[in-house]
């Protein structure tokens, strides 16, 4: 397995894809230099200025290299575009407010005919002070590789890179999402009843009758096959004897009526007859 493919495991998606663009790099023995360069700590300092990636890294030489790292950035109309679009999405925006990448973003740049990603090593452009005239060399390489524990730590680093930082993004999804709300509570709605004249309904407290937005609802199965039955365990019955009573088909009776239950709620929730 390479040191690519272990990196893989329990990380986010953004950065997986960020290692498998480097993992595709043909000169593996460079990319193994590149590693050891990043595990032995030659990397001396990482910092983001605007849209590119500076560092320093220790070479042989007694001076560190300085080098730099950078895609190629949107337009502002594009900008504008991908905002817009992602504040009409409320998941969208729910996510990104809280400092969380979309598992599906991408399809807000590629709707626009753009990447967030590159889609080859390529397309990430570097300049290293080194003598060595291959491009990436194993300075840029280790920078590379620990470029994705910065993606791990901080999504929005991805943004910057391609021209708007988390403050501009978050700033303006929070304009736009303002602005909706301000044109609803524009429009014609129903004076709310007084608490005083109107008590709480306890039959009616869980109900609610009103339109959700539907990239707020997703049905999708648990994550784990388990039940609540499966966590509990076997249960234990008295029996008149003193000896406990075969608990199988209670548990299983306790199933049905589990799976009734689970079915129902999706149907329900799929406005869809039960019968």
């Amino acid at each position: 397995m390479t040191h690519a493919s272990e990196q893989l495991i329990n990380r986010e998606w953004w950065v997986e894809r960020w290692l498998e663009l480097l993992d595709k790099y043909r000169f593996k023995k460079r990319l193994e230099r590149a590693r050891n360069y990043a595990r032995q700590g030659n990397v001396l300092s990482i910092e983001f200025k605007e849209g590119k990636v500076l560092a320093k890294v220790q070479g042989t030489e007694p001076e560190p290299y300085e080098l730099s790292i950078w895609l190629d950035t949107f337009t502002d109309e594009d900008w504008q575009y991908v905002i817009e679009t992602m504040s009409q999405r409320a998941i969208f925006a729910a996510k990104l407010l809280a400092g969380e990448m979309p598992g599906n973003i991408e399809e807000v740049f590629t709707a626009s005919g753009l990447s967030l990603f590159p889609f080859k090593l390529d397309e990430v452009h570097s300049r290293c002070s080194c003598p060595d005239k291959a491009n990436p060399c194993k300075h840029i390489g280790a920078v590379y590789y620990l470029l994705a524990d910065r993606f791990g730590d901080d999504p929005f680093v991805l943004f910057q890179l391609r021209g708007r930082t988390k403050d501009q993004i978050t700033s303006a999804l929070r304009q736009l999402r303002g602005m909706a709300e301000d044109n609803t509570e524009g429009e014609t709605q129903p004076t709310p009843a007084s608490p005083v004249s109107s008590p709480l309904d306890l039959n009616r407290f869980w109900q609610y009758e009103a339109q959700l937005d539907s990239s707020l609802v997703v049905i999708a199965p648990p994550p784990s096959s388990e039940t609540i039955l499966d966590v509990l365990g076997p249960i234990s019955l008295p029996s008149d004897a003193g000896t406990p009573a075969n608990p199988t088909p209670v548990m299983e009776y306790l199933q049905s009526i589990y799976q009734q239950a689970s079915q129902s709620a999706i149907l329900a929730a799929l406005n869809r007859d039960a019968s």
